[in-house]
């Protein structure tokens, strides 16, 4: 099971992290986000893969961040179209489309965005558009129709362990690609516990 720490912002933090050699580190580029990041991302592993995260930005915005930051995959948290979602993966980006969940969803929206992002990401429904802090109801994924890898989000922390191992034995986590991990390992707002992380990717793969 692959790992994906975001909403990273402060750069000794950011390299405590990397040491930890998670497969994605994910920075929030939405200027409403209080996880909002205005800084340069240090030199990073090159296993581990940027992610820029965006809420209804622009094309050109989103490529002058993806140029500036030397991102590897872009994560669209709003109302972006299947349009966009193609344009950036002419970028080389690996494109992260996110639906939100909270007691029902329909999968048929899933269809126009089949052939043109990598992964979706599903994460719960709140007031806002990410960071939300707490999971959804992951029964909702037995109907995940498609073959499409996915990553799991919303409120994942030590405490949903023993409920996150039991799902990833069942049929609907068959294409959980990885987990995003954020607000359960924070000390502060964008800073996150290393040894939290340490522990719990530690005893994640131990288990699984």
């Amino acid at each position: 099971m692959k790992l994906k720490v975001c909403g990273m912002k402060n750069k000794d933090n950011i390299l405590n992290v990397a040491k930890l050699n998670p497969d994605f580190m994910g920075f929030i580029f939405y200027k409403n986000s209080s996880r909002y990041f205005n800084g340069t991302i240090p030199e990073l592993p090159e296993n581990i893969k940027k992610i820029g995260v965006f809420v209804d930005a622009t094309f050109d915005y989103i490529k002058g961040i993806v140029h500036k930051h030397n991102l590897q995959g872009v994560q669209l948290h709003g109302n972006e179209s299947p349009e966009l979602c193609k344009q950036l993966q002419d970028l080389n980006c690996t494109v992260i489309k996110v639906f939100s969940i909270k007691d029902t969803f329909d999968f048929n929206t899933l269809d126009p965005y089949e052939d043109v992002c990598d992964f979706y990401l599903f994460d719960t429904k709140g007031k806002q558009p990410g960071g939300n802090g707490f999971t959804f109801d992951w029964s909702v994924l037995k109907n995940y129709a498609s073959i499409k890898p996915f990553l799991l989000s919303g409120g994942i922390g030590p405490s949903e362990l023993d409920n996150l191992l039991s799902f990833l034995k069942r049929p609907e986590a068959y294409f959980c690609h990885a987990l995003d991990l954020n607000s359960k390992f924070e000390t502060n707002l964008g800073i996150k516990n290393t040894e939290k992380l340490k522990a719990f990717k530690k005893e994640l793969s131990f288990r699984t």
